[in-house]
């Protein structure tokens, strides 16, 4: 039975705003930003990278070193941070402000604040197309995605989705952003060429997260309500499986080479669960189960599909899974409640900022009654 219990975080009151006639919060955004980063380089059995993961109620990001599983920087000032997302590139983050109701804009090599632009009420999600040209934001209280011109940061449309929309990722070739909508117990379509909901499909309960196959024929949902995951044939836009879990499953993440599919399984804080399950995706089966932190709730794997890292939402730390043995490899402290989590080839210079976010603001209280998804 599943004992998944969800409170959104109270829409904090955002204090007067610099904002320009495109809706975007002044601050300095270059929109092409060329000058140097520490780009990743592949070395044989190194991994190398960054692993960003919000903390909801610390209000931070953190950055860990891939190659080193240690914290080597640090964004205060993210009020309600959920969830972050990496560029294509990797140059960039960004991240929802889930009080402030706005999305925040991060250099990856150099922890500085690019930019800032309001949403819809209480974000959840955000997204950013593979061509890097537009983030896609869920706003949960509102029942909307906001689009947004990824350079310019306006937004460019509004769109109406299912009751709660929380989870969203795009298709590998752009074309599709697939939204998980948590009420109403329904993945939306939206066509990213015309910015509107074409479809919403039916997939049981309690939808929090999607995740797409490399190859974008197949699209999996968490579905908390009945631990369980469903897969969606994308060309017919219907279930065609579904698959047990662990409770209360959470973010879903396909590796990259197509082999796996990883959900976290997060329980509630009373009874959390700890468990990463893994799903062989050719027999859409579990194939292991592994043993997390405490509410493991988000999930990524690096690009070379050898390590996943899992947020423990109440034990306040990272897993680092090693894929081909199924074991947990180290464990990361980061900050207060971490939520959401994406991995960045572009390997950070390390040090502490805080983000000039209107409405934002640090926090070291211990409070776990937030947004759980």
């Amino acid at each position: 039975m599943n004992r998944f219990v969800r409170h959104r975080a109270t829409i904090a009151a955002v204090g007067v705003l610099a904002v320009l006639g495109t809706g975007v919060t002044a601050l300095a955004w270059i929109g092409d930003d060329t000058g140097d980063v520490a780009s990743a380089h592949h070395q044989p059995g190194r991994l190398t990278g960054t692993v960003w993961v919000a903390n909801e109620a610390g209000n931070s990001l953190t950055a860990i070193d891939a190659a080193t599983n240690q914290v080597v920087g640090t964004v205060e000032g993210v009020s309600g941070a959920h969830n972050v997302q990496a560029s294509p590139d990797g140059r960039h983050v960004w991240a929802v402000s889930g009080h402030s109701s706005m999305a925040v804009l991060v250099d990856a090599a150099r922890l500085e604040v690019r930019g800032v632009t309001p949403t819809g009420a209480a974000p959840a999600h955000i997204v950013i197309t593979p061509d890097g040209r537009r983030t896609y934001t869920t706003n949960g209280a509102d029942g909307t995605v906001s689009a947004v011109d990824a350079v310019t940061m306006a937004t460019v449309a509004t769109i109406r989705v299912g009751e709660g929309p929380h989870g969203l990722r795009p298709s590998p070739d752009g074309r599709w952003v697939y939204v998980a909508n948590t009420t109403a117990g329904t993945l939306s379509v939206i066509d990213t060429a015309v910015n509107r909901a074409v479809s919403e499909i039916e997939v049981g309960r309690g939808p929090a997260q999607v995740a797409f196959s490399p190859d974008g024929r197949f699209v999996y949902a968490s579905l908390s309500g009945e631990d369980a995951v469903a897969k969606v044939d994308v060309a017919q836009r219907r279930v065609v499986g579904k698959v047990a879990v662990g409770d209360g499953p959470i973010q879903a993440y396909a590796s990259p080479d197509g082999r796996r599919l990883l959900v976290a399984n997060q329980g509630t804080e009373a009874e959390p669960a700890t468990t990463l399950s893994v799903i062989d995706t050719a027999t859409f089966t579990v194939v292991g189960t592994v043993a997390t932190g405490s509410g493991a709730h988000g999930v990524v794997v690096d690009p070379s599909s050898t390590r996943a890292f899992v947020t423990n939402l109440y034990s306040d730390n990272v897993s680092v899974v090693d894929l081909e043995r199924l074991a947990v490899v180290a464990t990361v402290p980061v900050g207060d409640a971490p939520n959401g989590v994406t991995f960045s080839p572009v390997v950070t210079a390390g040090g502490a900022t805080t983000a000039n976010v209107p409405g934002g603001h640090s926090g070291t209280g211990h409070n776990h009654d937030h947004g759980g998804h």
